[in-house]
Parts: structure tokens; sequence; C-alpha cells
């Protein structure tokens, strides 16, 4: 382990962030596995349900680690049930095509969130999200579903697109929450004597590049940030 784990104010706000991404990504297999059942054909069930198992081997990673840092996974968890719960319940997709774009935006949104902050963590913790955010290659095929269906139902497009500017919105609003709620996770932010931090213009900046790289995902959908 880091010896920066040491550090009581910075090991409460690692586990606070390690809890809240692997409730994330638990909530993430249960919604995808929920998604396939409105998938039209076989093939694309079939690709939910890989993108719901990759999920799940993220929140097995997670989990063990915050074992090893002899935490209990489930208590580090249960402080953000809540409010992922809340977003889960005021995004719901109607269809199959805005559970693609919710996938697609919603998951690129929140994986760039705890980029941004696990550039300010030990070399083992950011090395752990890092490995866990990565790509599994499943963007393409979302990418291509929803591109094929715009351009099979043109109208579409700009339901998806008032889609897409209403997950940004709940998850940006979400993620200030969260943020906002935990001291350990303020705290991480703001750094320490050993330790560099985020000032409120540095937390700006970083909101704007999500926002940009929200804008990057709408456009290769093929719809209007």
């Amino acid at each position: 382990m880091s010896a920066e784990l040491d550090d009581p104010v910075y090991r409460t706000g690692v586990v606070d962030l390690l809890g809240a991404l692997a409730y994330g990504e638990l909530t993430a297999f249960e919604r995808l596995a929920e998604d396939a059942a409105l998938a039209p054909t076989l093939l694309d069930k079939a690709e939910l349900g890989a993108m719901a198992s990759a999920e799940f081997g993220h929140f097995t990673r997670l989990q063990e680690r915050l074992s090893a840092l002899g935490v209990d996974a489930y208590a580090a968890m249960e402080p953000f049930r809540a409010t992922f719960d809340n977003f889960h319940a005021h995004t719901a997709p109607a269809d199959w095509p805005e559970g693609l774009v919710k996938a697609h935006v919603g998951d690129g949104l929140a994986a760039d969130f705890y980029r941004e902050i696990a550039a300010y963590l030990d070399t083992g913790t950011r090395t752990l999200i890092l490995e866990t955010l990565a790509d599994t290659g499943h963007s393409a095929f979302v990418v291509a579903r929803v591109r094929r269906i715009i351009s099979e139902q043109p109208a579409v497009g700009g339901r998806l697109a008032l889609w897409g500017r209403r997950l940004v919105g709940e998850a940006l609003s979400q993620a200030q929450v969260v943020v906002a709620e935990r001291d350990g996770l303020s705290l991480l932010l703001a750094g320490g004597v050993d330790r560099p931090g985020m000032d409120l213009a540095a937390i700006g900046r970083m909101f704007a590049r999500l926002t940009e790289n929200h804008s990057g995902r709408m456009a290769a959908l093929g719809l209007s940030a």
C-alpha cells in the first residue's frame, strides 16, 4: 500500500472515492442488464449483456481494493446510494435509443469525472481507477447503433439530443452534490501539505472540460450537444 494511505484524511477521501465508483459500477451493471430487455435483436441483447458483465468485473476489482484497505465495501458504498439512485430514477430511458445514449454519454461523463480526480491520487489508486474506467471497446457498438437509428428515423435525433442535454445536466448536478456532501472527497480535491489539490478555479476548469468532452460524445453519436 502507498505511504499516502497512512494519512487518515487522505485515506478517508480515497475510501469515499472508491465507494462512490464501486456503487456506480454496480448500478451500471444493473441498469445495462435491465436495458438489455429493450434490445430489438439478439445481437443487441448480447452486446449490452457484455457491457453489463464488464461493469460487474470493474465492481469486483473495486470491492477487492476496499477490502484490502480493511474497509467493508458495502458500508463504503452506502453513503452514495441515494444520490446515484436518484440520478437513475430521474433519467430512466423510455426506450432502446435513450438507453443507448445514456450508456454512452452518462457513463462517459462519470468516467471523465473520476479520471480528473485520479490525477491527484497515489499511483496504486490512480492506476486502479484508470484501468476500471478504460474503454472496453463497447462504445463503438453504441455509436454505430445510435447513428443507424438516426439515419433510419431522422425525427428521433431531436429527441435524443434533448435527452443528452438532460443527462449532462443531471449528472453534473449529482457530481457536485456528492463532492459537497462528503468531506472526504472535498478534502481529497483540496489536497494537502504534500499533495497538490484543486482550487475553485481548477474545479471550474474541470467542469468545463467535462462539458466539452460531453459535446464530443454527442457529436460522435450524430447529435447536437
